[in-house]
């Protein structure tokens, strides 16, 4: 996510380095590589421009703290000016109304009905509510069918009246059928449609009349890049949308989409489609996204998923059973779990300062881990609670059983035993004794 641009920004940063102050030559100078690199990034050109003068009008005359180099001063100016772009704070979802009407917009193929199923995942499971999924795209083949499917995965009913070729008589009958069957808040996914097309945007402004929704939500694939933007003025100008969720964010996006659009149509980015998992969806916090895009990282949201993951008191358990030296390869094949469910494993490790960096060209993807759970649950029971009965005859059999090498298997032994001494010393407090270990394992 955004790679490229992180890139060009620290280069153009770069120019600064070894300055001594601000100065109107050297900071016109940087901006004029960050302004590139943002139109590059397929920033809109007026939003571009605006963005840097703002950024020039602060860092000139800025007084530069002794600890803090002028790279560094406008590297901060640069961040706090692109959170307040892409909107300053997070916008909550508004859920009044009983039930609370969600009305999906957006092109064919942004990906709108996927979209409301984890729409439907994320207030069910975070918010506790009760939704129901309306299925209102009666032109597209299989799209009704679809949202079934996707209902069906995470629990919610959905809302199809059959036969119905009419999306306004299906949203308006919608509202009676969540009354009766205690749902509180309904997802209305209608058909993608072009703005330019007349007939289907009267279609969409009818169902908004017959509806009233509390929520307008309008759906674009992130990759489109600066055609998202023009696309979502023409929307917001027919709708008036309350606000926009990015899909596909985790593809080869140049990010041109997240950082204009806010700026262009004056509406806020609600949400971001982070993967293909049903629960890939995040709340938009523009500064934290700020963060990423400078290679900050963003340690906040990487704790969040890792509290949802981890139980408290299972932790406890496993802080026990690292204190008495008890920690077997069944809880580390547990921890590994834990750690899949939590997402993308190369996206999770960029929410780490420096480490986005450092893995820009390595290759991770949540297959890595396999073979190292193949080897895991090719060992007995007796043989992952005592790995020290692992002998070499063992080894032959686990590796033949995993579909491994005999040197894969030594290998995460070695690095098991090496992990289980480490654990042991940072849980007695021999936190010296553990970073030398560490570094005995590079």
């Amino acid at each position: 996510m955004f790679e490229n641009l992180s890139d060009k920004l620290e280069r153009a940063f770069k120019i600064l380095k070894g300055q001594g102050r601000i100065t109107d030559v050297n900071v016109s100078e940087t901006l004029k590589e960050v302004r590139k690199a943002l139109l590059d990034a397929d920033v809109n050109y007026k939003v571009a421009k605006t963005f840097t003068d703002t950024v020039k009008e602060k860092a000139i005359g800025q007084k530069v703290l002794t600890a803090v180099s002028p790279s560094q001063t406008l590297v901060k100016i640069v961040r706090d000016e692109l959170a307040s772009l892409m909107g300053g704070q997070k916008t909550e979802i508004n859920l009044s109304g009983n039930p609370t009407v969600i009305l999906m917009s957006g092109l064919q193929g942004s990906g709108k009905t996927t979209l409301s199923a984890k729409l439907a995942n994320f207030l069910k499971t975070k918010k506790v509510k009760q939704p129901l999924l309306v299925a209102c795209d009666v032109y597209r083949p299989a799209a009704i069918e679809q949202l079934k499917i996707l209902g069906e995965q995470i629990g919610v009913p959905v809302f199809s009246d059959e036969g119905n070729t009419n999306p306004v008589d299906i949203a308006k009958k919608s509202i009676a059928f969540a009354k009766e069957n205690n749902c509180n808040v309904l997802i209305i996914d209608t058909a993608g449609r072009l703005a330019v097309d007349e007939e289907m945007m009267n279609e969409i402004s009818r169902i908004r009349d017959a509806v009233s929704p509390q929520e307008i939500l309008f759906v674009v694939d992130a990759m489109t890049g600066q055609d998202a933007v023009n696309t979502a003025k023409a929307f917001n100008d027919r709708l008036n949308f309350d606000g926009v969720v990015l899909t596909k964010l985790d593809g080869d996006t140049r990010g041109g989409a997240a950082i204009s659009i806010k700026s262009v149509v004056n509406k806020p980015i609600k949400f971001v489609g982070t993967g293909e998992k049903i629960d890939a969806l995040d709340i938009f916090y523009p500064e934290r996204m700020a963060d990423r895009i400078l290679g900050m990282g963003d340690i906040v949201t990487l704790v969040e998923k890792a509290q949802e993951q981890f139980d408290e008191k299972k932790a406890a358990e496993l802080q026990k059973k690292i204190s008495k030296d008890q920690f077997t390869f069944s809880d580390f094949l547990d921890q590994l779990r834990q750690v899949k469910k939590m997402g993308n494993v190369k996206d999770l490790m960029s929410m780490i300062p420096g480490a986005g960096k450092a893995l820009k060209d390595v290759d991770i993807d949540n297959d890595s881990f396999k073979h190292i759970e193949a080897i895991i649950l090719a060992m007995t029971e007796k043989e992952r609670t005592n790995p020290s009965l692992i002998n070499g005859s063992r080894r032959k059999r686990i590796a033949d059983g995993s579909g491994t090498s005999v040197q894969e298997v030594n290998r995460l032994m070695k690095q098991f035993d090496d992990m289980r001494k480490m654990m042991k010393m940072v849980s007695s407090g021999n936190m010296r004794q553990a970073m030398r270990n560490m570094q005995g394992m590079r």
